[in-house]
């Protein structure tokens, strides 16, 4: 009867332990972009902020630079003060095995691409015909933008050298560049050509979507329009450009949280979601909490 009475009271604590971690992952994410990390054995608050890449306004308010005073430390995806970062980036630059744009699209399509190029990047294909697609990519990103561009991350940067806090990162430009590595080129030039072909106008449409959510701080919705995107990039390969390094980034947070406040800035999207930052951290026994 005891034995009973003991196993029954051990199943009720493993029960009530299970539905409430599967409340608090259940539970809809507040709508902002700044939360604080705090329990589980830390002693003073880090900061948990989401970015986006392009961006017209940063929107860094009080409580961002409040968070800085706060904090001895900034950690981005990556380390943009690296010295060897532009280096490191050149190194990854080309497509492997001899592979260019041009031999994974029909003639046509080339002219189509070397057209847009010319018009949008000032490059013809020719001269940048063996770069890696995403890298393409990323050279049209301003001109989805109907303002000049600003990067989060590079105004948190500037604050961050101001007050004399150095900046670290979560992850190696590598090991980023080795994730787009996993996407089949053939997918990445596919991406280009469509941008192309409707010169943009479908990308300026999910980059608007994009900016407007970022403005309202609403986490949960831009992680839904990333994976609603018509970028079959961010669709089909979620696990390696989301989850996995989400997952990868939390044994990181966990340990510099416990050595010093730090204020942590990522992608917007890699905090929402049942396999974001933020339930993460939550599943670990962290208290994070919107700031408001």
């Amino acid at each position: 009867m005891i034995r009973i009475i003991v196993n029954f009271v051990k199943f009720s604590v493993v029960f009530a332990v299970f539905i409430v971690s599967y409340i608090a992952n259940a539970q809809k994410l507040e709508n902002s972009l700044l939360w604080k990390i705090s329990g589980n054995g830390i002693e003073k608050p880090s900061f948990l902020y989401g970015t986006m890449h392009a961006v017209c306004e940063t929107n860094i308010n009080e409580n961002v630079l409040k968070a800085f005073e706060q904090t001895n430390q900034l950690y981005l995806e990556i380390d943009m003060d690296d010295p060897n970062l532009q280096a490191a980036m050149m190194n990854k630059m080309m497509m492997e095995n001899g592979v260019t744009i041009s031999s994974l699209v029909s003639e046509e399509e080339s002219k189509i691409i070397d057209i847009f190029l010319k018009e949008n990047v000032g490059f013809s294909l020719k001269t940048i015909d063996t770069f890696k697609p995403f890298m393409i990519s990323s050279m049209y990103l301003p001109k989805l933008l109907d303002c000049p561009m600003k990067a989060v991350d590079m105004e948190l940067m500037k604050i961050a050298t101001e007050q004399n806090e150095e900046v670290l990162g979560l992850e190696t430009i590598e090991s980023q560049l080795i994730i787009f590595d996993k996407i089949p080129y053939k997918i990445q030039v596919e991406e280009i050509l469509k941008t192309a072909k409707n010169n943009m106008v479908k990308d300026k449409e999910e980059m608007n979507k994009m900016l407007s959510i970022y403005k309202s701080e609403n986490i949960e919705k831009m992680l839904e329009l990333s994976l609603e995107s018509e970028n079959k990039m961010f669709v089909e390969y979620t696990d390696d450009l989301l989850t996995e390094r989400n997952k990868n980034w939390i044994p990181t947070i966990e340990k510099v949280t416990k050595e010093k406040p730090t204020l942590f800035a990522v992608g917007a999207a890699h905090l929402a979601g049942d396999n974001g930052v933020i339930k993460l951290l939550r599943t670990k026994g962290y208290k994070v909490e919107a700031v408001k």
